[in-house]
């Protein structure tokens, strides 16, 4: 049986993908799985590990294989595992066991009478014999793994960012693999997993000798190291914490013993605030684009991210930005919670944040200039010129969103929206993109394409932010509707607008008044309950989901064009992580119908 594989040079441009959400059926047997297993084997041999594996590839090695052994389609995302646990297999077992993890899921407790109690990193298991995630926890803890009862990307990616593990020993089922561990997979994170037998949350099993196997990988290897970009990341992390922090950009009032001394606590608030949360993405942006242009040899080993200060002081520099920017929005937005904390000004004061955010972006400018002769004075000249650029736009577009806001008139069409976006989001990841590249060398030639790029990124990446806000997250929106409630332009109340005619137009409008007015306090949910079913009724979800997918064709569409292949691997690579959506619905759950019957 002959099985081609799909090869995809680094040098071809990105093919678009295919959904796989219908093809996640686990083999019936055993036998029919450990067929599929062996296959999976003898054609991953043939592939390059020197470079990470794309889903496009990885799909279309899938597919060839099942029809060569005649199987039906519906395995597809079985075998999409199988072949997945073959490229990082060597890679895997030459990783000392102290430097892994092993990721567990809840349902494979005993759901009956499970004395475990749960913590900020998911189940606090026990040894009691009624299950077999005890056994698979003691078996990895004995060999030195680290392990986590858990689902969910969050708490794993800031494990591995944070230089903890090398590599990740998986259980879950096909779902939660494809969505779950999606971007771990393609920041190139060696991971290999055993699927579970049956999605069912609460009757489910596992093969336990291939979970076992998969624990105890660990034959000597001397494997082809795949380039990752998790060493970029994991600079991009140091950077925004202590010590790292201090040292970049050290404290001014550092030596006050006073307590109560005024500069200090001030400086400490800063500093306290610049230090919280984040995907730290934008510092990650740019030095994985300086990086790029170098060869880059930060995807190859750490020892390529032992960058200069001065291009850290950059990248630190975007992120200060980033941080003074979210300061002075949540003031203007009145937002209450962000990463999982009280907002700065609901901590201390709208003054105190003000000020904070003020003197972020002069410690961001200050980071910059300070290297001049180190960047060069032309150098530092343009990365200071499209940071200021980035300033203004995202004030242009923040301030459009308050005059809408406060407006007597409320016409919001879908391109006014798209403005105010292609203002707010993408200057941010244009000066990102475009400082790493500056820093690497003249970057006229790119600069028309970093913008197009940036606004196309940035655009997709506020609607898939504004279909988040129906959804809620753990960090900053942990009330569902909060755009309503505050009034904000977004695009799903532009296509509302535009899609409602007649009375439901002017109850959306009457709503909009409503949450302007603040006469919300006993019925914000019954509010917000309305606009839902108003938006549903216009197709604004589902609209929002089709512009998104069109932003991100169009960016990779520049990026296709780009060379050299390690710059356009990056823009490919920033296109899947910025708009990773681990919600796979295209529109939100309804709010209890109940809610439906007050009318303005």
């Amino acid at each position: 049986m002959n099985v081609a594989i799909a090869a995809e040079p680094q040098a071809e441009k990105k093919d678009r993908r295919a959904s796989t959400a219908h093809l996640k059926v686990v083999p019936e047997t055993r036998e029919l799985r450990d067929r599929i297993r062996a296959e999976a084997a003898r054609v991953g041999q043939a592939f390059d590990r020197s470079r990470p594996l794309t889903k496009n590839e990885l799909q279309q090695t899938a597919e060839a294989l099942l029809r060569g052994m005649e199987l039906g389609e519906q395995y597809l995302g079985f075998t999409m595992v199988c072949l997945t646990n073959e490229f990082w297999r060597e890679q895997i077992q030459a990783i000392d066991f102290k430097r892994r993890l092993l990721l567990l899921p809840h349902c494979l407790k005993n759901a009956e009478g499970c004395p475990a109690d749960y913590d900020e990193f998911g189940l606090d298991c026990k040894k009691c014999g009624a299950c077999s995630v005890a056994d698979f926890k003691v078996k990895a803890e004995e060999l030195g793994y680290k392990v986590l009862v858990s689902e969910g990307t969050p708490i794993v990616l800031k494990i591995i960012v944070s230089g903890h593990v090398d590599a990740i020993v998986g259980v879950a089922c096909l779902n939660v693999l494809e969505k779950a561990l999606d971007k771990i997979l393609l920041a190139g994170i060696p991971c290999v997993a055993a699927p579970l037998l049956s999605s069912n949350c609460r009757s489910t099993s596992v093969d336990d000798d291939w979970v076992a196997e998969l624990i105890d990988l660990h034959t000597p290897a001397t494997p082809t190291p795949t380039r990752s970009y998790v060493h970029l990341m994991r600079a991009a992390h140091q950077i925004c914490e202590e010590p790292e922090l201090s040292r970049l950009a050290p404290r001014l009032r550092a030596g006050s013993t006073r307590t109560t001394d005024p500069l200090a606590v001030h400086e400490n608030i800063a500093y306290d605030w610049l230090a919280q949360g984040g995907k730290r993405s934008r510092p990650f942006i740019t030095l994985a684009a300086y990086d790029a242009l170098k060869g880059a040899p930060g995807t190859r080993s750490a020892e390529g991210c032992q960058l200069p200060d001065a291009i850290r002081r950059t990248a630190l520099a975007i992120e200060v930005f980033h941080k003074a920017s979210l300061v002075h929005d949540d003031i203007e937005d009145d937002d209450t919670f962000r990463y999982g904390r009280e907002t700065l000004h609901r901590q201390y004061g709208v003054g105190t944040a003000i000020n904070v955010g003020d003197y972020l972006i002069g410690l961001g400018y200050r980071l910059v200039s300070r290297d001049r002769k180190e960047l060069g004075g032309d150098c530092a000249a343009d990365i200071l010129n499209k940071m200021a650029e980035a300033h203004l736009k995202l004030s242009e577009g923040q301030g459009a969103e308050l005059l809408w806001r406060d407006a007597t008139d409320q016409a919001l069409t879908a391109l006014d929206a798209l403005k105010i976006y292609a203002l707010k989001t993408a200057p941010a990841f244009e000066a990102a993109l475009y400082s790493g590249l500056r820093l690497a060398g003249p970057a006229d030639h790119y600069e028309k394409m970093v913008a197009e790029f940036s606004k196309n990124l940035g655009v997709a990446f506020q609607i898939l932010n504004d279909l988040k806000d129906w959804e809620g997250d753990e960090d900053n929106k942990l009330v569902i509707g909060q755009d309503v409630l505050a009034a904000r332009p977004t695009l799903l109340l532009a296509l509302a607008l535009e899609g409602l005619t007649g009375a439901d137009k002017e109850e959306l409008l009457h709503l909009l008044h409503q949450a302007r007015q603040e006469q919300r306090s006993s019925d914000g949910q019954v509010l917000v309950a309305r606009v839902q079913h108003l938006f549903r009724r216009a197709q604004v979800f589902a609209k929002a989901e089709k512009l998104i997918e069109k932003y991100r064709a169009r960016a990779e569409a520049l990026a296709d064009e780009v060379e050299p292949t390690e710059l356009r691997e990056l823009l490919y690579y920033l296109v899947d992580n910025v708009l990773d959506r681990q919600a796979t619905a295209p529109e939100p759950p309804p709010l209890p119908l109940l809610q439906l019957t007050t009318t303005p």
